[in-house]
């Protein structure tokens, strides 16, 4: 079998959409549940271009949202593949609204989804490899690396934590936090 492997320019994808009042939340901003689904979306068909598959998202890595977002301000995300495994891609995904009538940006949210490619069957199906052209692709393909090796090393750690030893539980006294019938 012969691998095949394709850029990560091949797999950038922009979209833009105007904030209405219909997707704004209690206190006027944009919910951010509809920004997750807006990410959702694009990180779909980000994964489902460079793969030439159909993509089921498998995770979300750290969803910060920094700066709120306004009715009328038109939101620009921005997605392409950071890291491919064998069928996993990680897509890095910016999110910047900008006021229309002023030009100014802003940077609102960066997040990292896993997705995973699938075949006809539902199973999961090998994606291409990935080719490392700039210095951008370089840093964000490691940085997704470290994220998976510090996801992986915590699972580890979950695993053998004693959520119940004295040491443990000794810590709870830098939290705001109270044990009881413990």
């Amino acid at each position: 079998m012969i691998m095949e492997y394709k850029t990560v320019e091949s797999s950038y994808i922009t979209i833009s959409e105007l904030m209405l009042p219909s997707h704004s939340n209690f206190s006027g901003k944009i919910h951010g549940g509809y920004i997750l689904s807006l990410m959702d979306q694009i990180a779909f068909a980000c994964a489902s271009r460079f793969s030439g598959h159909y993509c089921v998202t498998a995770s979300v890595d750290t969803v910060d949202f920094l700066n709120p977002i306004e009715i009328g301000e038109l939101v620009t995300m921005k997605a392409s593949v950071n890291y491919v495994g064998r069928s996993s891609m990680v897509i890095g995904i910016r999110v910047d609204s900008e006021n229309i009538t002023t030009g100014i940006s802003k940077h609102c949210n960066s997040s990292y989804f896993t997705m995973v490619a699938k075949d006809e069957n539902g199973k999961n199906t090998v994606v291409p490899g990935l080719v490392l052209s700039c210095d951008d692709d370089l840093r964000r393909f490691f940085k997704s690396v470290k994220r998976i090796s510090r996801r992986k090393d915590g699972m580890d750690h979950d695993e053998t934590f004693d959520y119940k030893s004295s040491e443990a539980l000794s810590e709870l006294k830098n939290f705001n936090v109270r044990l009881e019938n413990y």
